[in-house]
């Protein structure tokens, strides 16, 4: 028994997919779904989301996330070196901010080149 052919062996090994983005933006996304990939890190970038004015002190952070602040400081060392947050050092404390746009541009990574043309 032989099955029938239904496409055209010409077509079938043309490449139909191309990247979308470069190597090098693939690699800063990468960092950016590393460092949101961890419950405590999403937990500190709504701490910091929610405060008025946009940003918090690291002396802010360690009670709500029930760690120690060398534990929260490493997570806070993570997400700025993922580019989300920016840290401003204020005498002893370090102050921390959500870099506007990190995860509009980690998501635009995966959305399709013509999504915004689509419609």
């Amino acid at each position: 028994m032989s099955l029938p052919v239904t496409i055209e062996q010409s077509t079938c090994c043309v490449p139909r997919i191309t990247a979308s983005i470069t190597p090098e933006e693939a690699e800063r996304s990468a960092r950016v779904f590393k460092a949101i990939g961890d419950p405590t890190r999403v937990m500190l970038l709504s701490l910091i989301a929610g405060t008025e004015g946009g940003e918090a002190c690291i002396c802010d952070l360690i009670e709500p996330v029930g760690l120690s602040q060398g534990t929260v400081s490493h997570h806070m060392k993570l997400l700025t070196d993922a580019g989300l947050v920016t840290r401003e050092q204020r005498g002893k404390w370090a102050y921390f901010a959500l870099n506007d746009g990190a995860l509009e541009a980690a998501a635009d990574a995966l959305r399709p080149a013509a999504l915004g043309s689509a419609n």
